[in-house]
């Protein structure tokens, strides 16, 4: 198994601090801004939403087991975050994807200094609205059966104790292929390939993948998580996945 769990999670802590870049900061705005209103809007609703759900059931547990209660939040609030965390993050995405091509593009001709054949400006981002909607939604369909899987083992007895784990997994590998297929649609390559390209670095994709999975579960970080995770599959790309595909 190739890559490197620790520097996979360095891509997107690189992937951030190119965010700053001159050259950057007009690709960034408006995904940021896409992610504040949605994630403001999503969270805000979902937390008033699960805090009335979990006043009603711990409601019921008898006095004398009232010490779950401290176990049993942090654990829900855990598997609620990872669980959701990606669906969120798709709904900023498919609004959100010209811009996010964009940012990719910019980012890999900045870290390697050539261009890349690829949008050639907003007015050809916003014509690639329609096939980029499709292609979001084909990693969500990709995903949704995994997902559904999780879910059901989460009410498993003696399973369910594991499921913030697996949804961290599935997580993890998600965010991996969402991010990685910017840089790697600017190429023309196939969902096919970059399913190849991230299972070819698995350890560096899962770093990168996992990383990206817990920010977005963090309030205030997960505004900016995108942009920094659209640069930092670029370089994933740039510097091992590239590679993969060309031997």
């Amino acid at each position: 198994m190739k890559g490197n769990v620790a520097r996979g999670a360095d891509y997107l802590v690189r992937g951030a601090k190119l965010l700053r870049h001159p050259s950057l900061r007009l690709f960034v705005i408006v995904p940021l801004a896409v992610n504040i209103l949605i994630f403001g809007t999503l969270i805000g609703l979902g937390l008033g939403y699960l805090s009335d759900l979990m006043d009603r059931w711990l409601s019921g547990i008898p006095q004398w087991l009232a010490f779950i209660k401290w176990i049993i939040w942090p654990l829900v609030g855990l598997t609620i975050g990872l669980a959701t965390g990606y669906l969120f993050t798709a709904v900023a995405l498919i609004i959100a994807s010209p811009f996010n091509a964009l940012l990719a593009e910019k980012a890999e001709e900045l870290v390697t200094g050539k261009p890349v054949d690829s949008l050639e400006g907003l007015g050809a981002a916003l014509l690639a609205v329609p096939r980029g909607i499709l292609r979001e939604l084909a990693k969500l369909l990709y995903y949704v059966p995994m997902a559904v899987f999780v879910l059901l083992l989460s009410f498993v007895p003696g399973l369910n104790v594991v499921a913030p784990v697996l949804w961290f997994l599935l997580g993890a590998w998600m965010m991996s292929i969402q991010f990685v297929d910017y840089p790697m649609d600017n190429h023309q390559l196939s969902f096919a390939d970059v399913k190849e390209a991230v299972r070819a670095r698995r350890l560096s994709s899962m770093g990168f993948g996992g990383a990206v999975a817990l920010c977005t579960g963090i309030p205030v970080i997960n505004f900016f998580v995108v942009p920094a995770a659209v640069v930092g599959a670029t370089l994933l790309w740039c510097e091992e996945l590239g590679a993969c595909l060309s031997q």
